[in-house]
């Protein structure tokens, strides 16, 4: 396993939609990306993320409490989003010391495929929900900037840009 350096927006990269996992083995990379994301330390890692722009991210929500919960999520897709949701802060590990408060779906049933080629459909609520919405934004070629108003995005952008060129 190898740490993967984390792509920093402005990268364009971190704009361009991901093309799907066709039948390439992607466990190493998988691998790779959840010591970068234990690493980092985060929750959620997307593969444009560390420069490979395929539609595949890890996620672990509860390894910060003790009880490591990988998860490797290929060619995902979002099949339905709740009326109901939350705002709350999320941080971006590719937009280091940014957090900025994210309105999304409190539930969501989404389908994959795991590192060994099984199907799975779930519904997911609460963090793992936000967490995975994040994630799958990445894949579209999102970042947390682009879920905010024009004036606040702006004004989050600049004190970023600020904040990086010293």
């Amino acid at each position: 396993m190898a740490r993967l350096p984390i792509l920093t927006w402005p990268d364009p990269r971190l704009a361009t939609p991901c093309a799907p996992v066709a039948d390439e083995d992607v466990a190493g990379l998988a691998s790779d990306m959840l010591e970068t994301m234990y690493a980092a330390p985060g929750r959620g890692l997307a593969a444009p993320q560390v420069g490979v722009l395929k539609r595949l991210f890890v996620m672990d929500i509860t390894w910060k409490e003790g009880t490591p919960a990988p998860r490797i999520i290929i060619n995902p897709q979002i099949l339905w989003r709740s009326d109901s949701t939350a705002t709350g802060p999320e941080g971006c590990l590719s937009i280091p010391g940014v957090t900025t408060d994210i309105t999304r779906a409190t539930q969501i049933r989404m389908s994959w495929t795991d590192q060994n080629g099984q199907g799975h459909t779930e519904i997911m609520t609460g963090f793992a929900a936000i967490c995975a919405q994040h994630e799958y934004d990445h894949l579209d070629g999102l970042v947390t900037f682009d879920r905010l108003s024009p004036d606040l995005r702006a004004a989050t952008e600049a004190a970023y840009l600020e904040t990086i060129a010293t």
